[in-house]
Parts: C-alpha cells; structure tokens; sequence
C-alpha cells in the first residue's frame, strides 16, 4: 500500500507531509490511522517540541475525505467493507479531537486547497495551532455541494468565525481566500509562496523555544500584501450578517430573494445548486453546536453521518459531482419548501445510547 503520510524529525520540529498529490491530498482511512499513530508517537517525546503538517504539492493541502470511498462503499462494496465507513468517520474525527487538545505547537501550512477533512486537521487546535496561508490557499467547507455537512469539528470551528459568516460558509459552501480566511478566524498569518523555502530553511534553523514565534516574527514582513479588512467577506459583513441571521432556512432565502444587490443575487443562484435538505440539516446542526465542547459538536456530528448516508443525500451528491460528473444532483426533496422540520430533526435523533457512541471517550 502507497504511504501518504510522510514523517520526519529535524530540528526537534516533527514534520508531516500529505503525499497523495493526484487525489489532492485526500484522506484516506489509511491517513487518518497515519497521522493519529505519529501525533500519538510525538506526543510525549521529548524529541519534539512542535508539529508542522503540510503537503507535497502546492495545489492542495488536503481537499477534503477520500469522498469517491464514500460512495463506492455506500453504493457498492459487501457488507464487511461498509464497516470501514463506520471506521473512517469515528477515526477521523477521533483525529480531530487529538489535534485540537494537542499539548505541542501544531502548525498547518495550507498553501493550495483546503477543504472538508483538510480544514479539520487544519482548523483544530485553540491554544497550540497556527494556520498559515498563501495566495494559493482556496478555503471552503463545501459539503451541501454533495448533500453532506461541515462536519470535521465544522459545527465548532464555524461557529468561531466573526457574526454569521459561518452560517454563510456552512450554508453556500463559498470558497475564500487568504484574506477572507485571516478575516473570518479561520487562519492566523499569510506568507507567500516564494517565500516556503525560506519558511523551511528557518524552521530547519530555529532555536526560538516557540516555533510559532518564529513563524510569526517571519510572517510579519508580509502583512502588508494583504489586508484582510479589506476582504471580499470583510466587504460582504453587513449584508452576511442581515441575511444569515435566525434559524429557518426559508427565512434566510426570502431575506436574500427581497435583496436586488450582487451578493445577495449570486448568492440565491449558488444556494440553488445546494441540497435544500442539508443546508437545512447544516443550519440547524450550527445552532445547536453554538454554545457546545469540541467532544460535544463531534458526537453530533458523528450521529449526523450515520443518518446522512442512510437517507442517501450524500451518494447522490457524490455520483453527479465525481461518479457521472453531470453536475446535476436529484435532491431529495428538491426544494426548500418541502423541507419540514421532522426531515431535520431525524439526523439528530439518537443512533447508540450514550454509553456506546463511537465517540464516547473523548473528554
């Protein structure tokens, strides 16, 4: 089997490196079970005082979970093998929940695509992580595009961004830039690109007990090619802020459709293309996750993915953008207004007692 996961120990730096550069870095059972066996090996080693992932390849930092995997073994592959499904997501996110309470500097360059899973290995992490972007970096959690969720710790994360604009990303699934993303708390410095090498060669050479301090000292040459109060989300605030208030997915839309500008036009065309049900599923999982632990938006989450892949959104999400590439999902049901609140509710109800949730460990 290929390994994806590349590790190395210089400088008392532990280094991982996403090597799966044809299926932009995503992840694989395989790599999940990677990246938790290193982190767990650095975590009391006195070798390592600090931990930077980043990727191969400057397209991508992690696009997302191996999705085209999701579909084959919700659609196709014996019984045995759906377990795997099971394994992935109460693994990965597990992973999340390892780096987000991780005792080091945790520290993700996310030069290239950043997406779904690639944010949660990205975006976890409070007091130990810095998040570093380029003018590569395309950052989205785009997971309605395929009748999915922000999952990965989303409900969490999102919930962290300033006003409404993680109900705007979670709903739309948008990509932004660096700019957007140091705006919206979803990333700490920008460096550009021409400069990883050097970014390499001081970490390669740092004696600065805090890694990230070095980081940051580096970065602070470059905060002049980008203001991120300038950012298109920065731009767009006010009017995020008025339309994406509130819990009822229909309200959000009627706001918007009563709005002439460009955003609010551009963003009626792109909710369209998104499954009313999971942008109603997204809305209320951002809700209820408002005030909860990490541990606590997990567990929903996890529930939330047994009942997304029993219904069969996601797989008929997954077949039109990957599998036949038509880009034309049959959404079930096709529009906001058949949503009823008994459709939402049932991807929170209860799949194990509490005792028994697969992720029932994490403190």
């Amino acid at each position: 089997m290929d390994n994806f996961v590349l590790t190395d120990i210089k400088n008392g730096i532990g280094f991982i490196t996403l090597d799966r550069p044809k299926a932009l870095n995503s992840l694989s059972l395989e790599m999940v079970r990677s990246l938790t066996a290193t982190l767990r090996a650095w975590h009391n080693n006195p070798n390592v005082r600090a931990v930077f992932i980043y990727s191969s390849s400057e397209k991508a930092f992690c696009a997302g979970g191996d999705i085209r995997f999701f579909y084959d073994v919700g659609t196709k592959t014996p019984m045995q093998d759906s377990a795997l499904l099971e394994d992935f997501f109460s693994e990965e996110y597990a992973l999340n929940h390892l780096i987000h309470f991780y005792p080091k500097p945790y520290i993700a360059l996310m030069n290239g695509v950043v997406m779904g899973g690639g944010m949660g290995i990205a975006q976890s992490g409070v007091a130990s992580r810095l998040r570093i972007v380029t003018e590569r970096t395309k950052m989205a959690m785009p997971e309605v595009n395929i009748g999915l969720f922000p999952d990965v710790g989303g409900g969490y994360f999102l919930n962290h961004t300033p006003g409404e604009i993680g109900t705007y990303l979670g709903l739309t699934g948008e990509v932004i830039s660096a700019a957007d993303a140091i705006y919206a708390n979803l990333a700490d410095v920008f460096i550009p690109t021409s400069e990883l090498d050097n970014l390499m060669s001081l970490l390669s050479t740092t004696s600065e007990a805090d890694v990230r301090v070095a980081i940051r000292d580096f970065a602070q040459q470059f905060t002049a090619q980008i203001d991120p109060a300038s950012s298109k989300l920065a731009s767009q605030r006010a009017a995020i802020d008025q339309h994406f208030q509130g819990n009822q997915l229909h309200r959000i839309c009627e706001s918007l459709a009563q709005d002439t500008s460009t955003f609010a036009t551009d963003t009626v065309a792109i909710m369209a293309k998104r499954s009313p049900l999971l942008m109603a599923v997204t809305l209320e999982q951002l809700r209820l996750c408002a005030q909860k632990s990490v541990a606590e938006c997990l567990r929903i989450e996890r529930t939330m993915v047994r009942h997304c892949f029993k219904h069969g959104e996601v797989l008929e999400g997954v077949r039109a953008l990957v599998v036949d590439k038509d880009n034309l999902p049959k959404w079930s049901p096709a529009s906001i207004a058949e949503v009823t609140e008994v459709m939402v509710s049932s991807f929170f109800a209860p799949v194990w007692p509490d005792y028994a949730h697969p992720l029932a460990h994490l403190p």
